[in-house]
């Protein structure tokens, strides 16, 4: 029998390349994922990583027989669940038999560009966010009150009250900083009051383009959300993300590929001679955001932004905490977690969030009175939720 290579082997080959590039090369794709920290690839859908919620405390001893006080730590759990990312490329098989080039070697890079616009977007900006994961940077950034009006100037990044200094409360410095292409050319027009050039010392050379000692990055995968945000900066090494190590490829010549909207067929494999290149991968990340001594109360992130010439839309999502005694009291520092971005209540047991339109999963808790949960669903006005704890008896 002669030596061939059969479909059969052809197939393994091509989805072992596959597999083995999407674990290198889709972080390199993605802007975000190039910057965050990699943890171990996952084993299973869901990870759990310990964080320290609360920092032990050290006294003063007075006199000789003076008393000494005790103090206590305490960890939370912050989950890193894998959400399932997908693309199917049908090629017709006359096309494979015709091209003068590598087709699935030209295909496989923009395989990877998808996958890390889809990771981008999702992550910075919450735009098709799977359910499974907390929300993302910009709300995180925003329920905090990181978020820096003003456009592109030097007081807005640099000053006492912008960009960076945002972070630097957090506990962290700033290691990175995520632009749109409009801010690399509005850097580029930033003037002092002779009107010389600020970022632009020679019209002539390349430009480093750095703030305060951080490398900026402006991803060109078309995955910034310029309806958002200018300028994304943070510890980026403090959100993490991992694989899951069973990332799927398949060779299909049977079946038929829908329009996920209309349902309608796009493409019948068999009848129209093609086949299609299914990719399957899942991802988790999360920002663990442990509390630190500028941080203790965990209500603070690394992250911060300037917002557009005209901000976001978002509505107040204002919950109000009592106990569940027969005269009702206001019920001061429940910790109210809003799927991943926390507060605290205030003397009147308020807490205000900033939310775009969404659902979110809330968990409200204080020492001694019994955890509740809720879901707040956020369309297009402000949302108040009343909120009763039970007292731990």
């Amino acid at each position: 029998m002669p030596n061939i290579i059969s479909r059969e082997k052809a197939e393994a080959l091509i989805r072992e390349q596959l597999v083995n590039t999407i674990f290198q090369d889709v972080p390199k794709q993605s802007a975000v994922l190039s910057m965050m920290r990699k943890l171990p690839n996952m084993t299973s859908k869901q990870t759990k990583i310990p964080v320290l919620d609360m920092l032990p405390m050290a006294y003063w001893v007075n006199g000789d027989t003076g008393t000494k006080q005790t103090s206590q730590q305490a960890w939370d759990d912050v989950y890193l669940t894998a959400a399932e990312l997908a693309v199917i490329v049908p090629i017709p098989e006359a096309v494979l038999d015709d091209a003068s080039f590598d087709i699935i070697g030209e295909t496989t890079p923009r395989i990877h560009e998808a996958m890390g616009l889809r990771a981008d977007q999702a992550i910075a900006f919450g735009i098709n966010r799977p359910v499974e994961w907390q929300s993302d940077i910009i709300t995180l950034a925003r329920q905090a009150g990181n978020n820096v009006s003003g456009g592109i100037t030097y007081d807005s990044i640099m000053g006492t009250e912008g960009l960076i200094a945002k972070v630097e409360d957090s506990g962290y410095m700033v290691n990175g900083i995520l632009a749109s292409m409009k801010t690399r050319a509005a850097l580029r027009g930033l003037k002092d009051n002779d009107g010389r050039p600020l970022f632009v010392t020679d019209m002539k050379g390349s430009t480093p383009y750095a703030l305060d000692g951080s490398p900026m990055t402006f991803p060109q995968n078309g995955s910034f959300d310029q309806s958002v945000a200018q300028m994304v900066a943070g510890a980026w090494n403090q959100a993490v993300y991992s694989i899951r190590q069973d990332i799927t490829v398949k060779i299909l010549d049977q079946g038929v590929i829908q329009d996920p909207v209309t349902k309608e067929i796009v493409y019948n494999l068999a009848q129209q001679d093609m086949i299609a290149i299914r990719v399957v991968m899942r991802l988790g990340w999360a920002l663990p955001n442990p509390a630190t001594r500028m941080n203790d109360g965990r209500t603070n992130v690394p992250f911060a932004y300037i917002e557009t010439a005209t901000p976001a839309t978002d509505y107040a999502v204002t919950f109000t905490v009592e106990d569940n005694e027969e005269a009702p009291e206001a019920v001061v520092g429940a910790r109210i977690d809003v799927n991943g971005a926390r507060k605290t209540t205030n003397a009147n047991g308020v807490a205000v969030f900033h939310l775009r339109p969404g659902t979110y999963p809330a968990v409200i808790k204080k020492s001694g009175f019994a955890s509740q949960s809720v879901t707040v669903t956020v369309t297009n006005t402000a949302v108040s939720q009343d909120i009763t704890l039970p007292i731990v008896q």
